[in-house]
Parts: structure tokens; C-alpha cells; sequence
């Protein structure tokens, strides 16, 4: 059975940093690829960054150059760095793992999701 725990969220100045970690059991991250999501109220969920087996990214326009995502195979923990943040960060953010790559994922399973809020 796959269960994907994030944490490392919490309340941050506009400016701060947060690092979210995702640790994955059952799975394997290196085998597939990884996506990080979030969701403010009364909005619909958005794509924030992803990251496939061979270490290639993708990430929104609106967080470009300010979040990192990376991955720890050995761990089987990915990451999500998150600098310069803003109050437009405010959200709760979700991992995702799957099969595929960045550009063609197949997020089968789903973090709980940790709350960023940034004021």
C-alpha cells in the first residue's frame, strides 16, 4: 500500500522560506515522477512543480525562480523549497506520485496535503 506524508508546512512572513517534504512509502520515487499541487480557498486546485526519475523539472510561472523541487531517492522523499514567498502562496499544498514523467504524469497517489500561509 502507497501512503505519500507531507509536512513542513506552517505560518510564514511575506519574504520567508518553508521547505515541504513528502516521504513516500510502497513506492518508489525514482521509478516515476513527482508533482507538487496546491489549493486556496475557492479555488481550484493548480500545478505548482514536478519532477521526473531523471532529475528534470517543471514548475508554474507563478513560483519560477522562488521554489525548487527535488527528490531523494535513497530517501524516498521529495521536496519542495520555497523562497521569496508570497501571500498569493497561501494554500494548502499536495503531493502527488506516479508513473510517467513531468510532461506526461500518472499521479496515482496523493498526499493529505500541509497548509502554507504566508502574511
Amino acid at each position: 500500500q502507497v501512503q505519500l506524508v507531507e509536512s513542513g508546512g506552517g505560518s510564514v512572513s511575506a519574504g520567508g522560506s518553508l521547505r515541504l517534504s513528502c516521504a513516500a512509502s510502497g513506492f518508489t520515487v525514482s521509478n516515476g515522477c513527482m508533482g507538487w499541487f496546491r489549493q486556496a480557498p475557492g479555488k481550484e486546485r493548480e500545478f505548482v512543480s514536478a519532477i521526473s526519475s531523471d532529475g528534470s523539472t517543471s514548475c508554474a510561472d507563478s513560483v519560477k525562480g522562488r521554489f525548487t523541487i527535488s527528490q531523494d531517492n535513497a530517501k524516498r522523499t521529495g521536496y519542495l523549497q520555497m523562497n521569496s514567498l508570497k501571500p498569493e502562496d497561501t494554500a494548502m499544498y499536495y503531493c502527488a506520485m506516479g508513473a510517467g514523467t513531468w510532461y506526461n504524469p500518472r499521479y496515482n497517489y496523493w498526499g493529505q496535503g500541509t497548509q502554507v500561509t504566508v502574511s
